[in-house]
């Protein structure tokens, strides 16, 4: 199993930070990733106790921390004599920051790729029409100040990615949603991982800042319309990006009939085959 660490940029090989892990959260990342990748399918066992942490050379504690880690995330679950079983991926908690890292770490499931970006046109740009009415002032000096930073940086740096993160946290705030709120890590890591994937082969062609200022503008002018317009407009064109990176399948499986994924539908009205 091949575990991305690396990108190319411009020709260039480049290694993709990772935060350090205790051990039993590198143990958890290290299943997780084999369980949504499909490495370990739905309905096997994972070793014994006893066996993973001798194999592995870490305590038998630190190991059932993993699995406690990974029971949390709906990955697996325990049952007193018939051990620690993968579930099936309805169970899987799909929004949770890490699951979604894991799922980016190798080749993920395009349709789930595409499910992903659905849910996010339908979640940001009603998030960015309450903005419109809602932004406090420091929310828009907030989001201007990210603005900037993404302006002076390219898409591939940490820096363009982190004040990225910025303006999409600073916008589901400004909601004034404290469900819409909660869901900042969620939505975080969802932008955060997909820009990072739509670039792994190449760095994006197309500059994007321009359409979080459209949103931005929007919000800062306090248009409600103008802003979901701008933000399902910004979502969109993001899917493009994506389909549109070399690598992406001509078709798209998992469902009846196929589509190619250049000539993908518009999100809200129907779904890619």
């Amino acid at each position: 199993m091949r575990i991305v660490k690396w990108a190319l940029i411009r020709g260039s090989v480049v290694k993709i930070p990772s935060l350090k892990l205790r051990i039993p959260g590198t143990i958890a990342r290290d299943l997780g990733v084999m369980i949504v990748s499909g490495t370990l399918r739905p309905g096997m066992v994972l070793e014994g106790e006893v066996e993973a942490s001798d194999q592995r050379k870490v305590s038998r504690s630190a190991y059932r921390e993993a699995v406690r880690i990974l029971v949390a995330k709906g990955l697996v679950h325990s049952k007193p004599k018939a051990g620690t079983r993968v579930n099936d991926r309805a169970a899987w908690h799909l929004l949770d920051p890490d699951v979604l890292s894991w799922i980016f770490q190798n080749e993920p499931d395009y349709t789930l790729v595409y499910s992903l970006f659905e849910m996010r046109n339908m979640v940001e740009p009603e998030a960015a029409a309450l903005a419109a009415e809602r932004r406090t002032a420091e929310q828009i000096k907030v989001m201007a100040s990210a603005l900037d930073v993404m302006s002076r940086h390219k898409t591939t740096t940490k820096e363009w990615r982190d004040a990225d993160e910025q303006f999409h946290t600073a916008l589901l705030e400004a909601s004034g949603n404290a469900f819409l709120a909660s869901m900042t890590s969620s939505i975080s890591a969802a932008v955060s991982w997909s820009t990072i994937f739509k670039q792994r082969h190449e760095p994006l062609k197309r500059d994007p800042v321009p359409d979080h200022r459209r949103v931005f503008k929007a919000i800062e002018g306090g248009n409600p319309a103008a802003a979901r317009k701008a933000m399902a407009q910004l979502v969109n064109l993001a899917l493009i990006d994506i389909t549109t990176a070399p690598k992406w399948p001509g078709i798209i499986s998992g469902s009846k009939g196929s589509k190619p994924a250049d000539k993908a539908p518009k999100m809200g009205r129907q779904r890619i085959k």
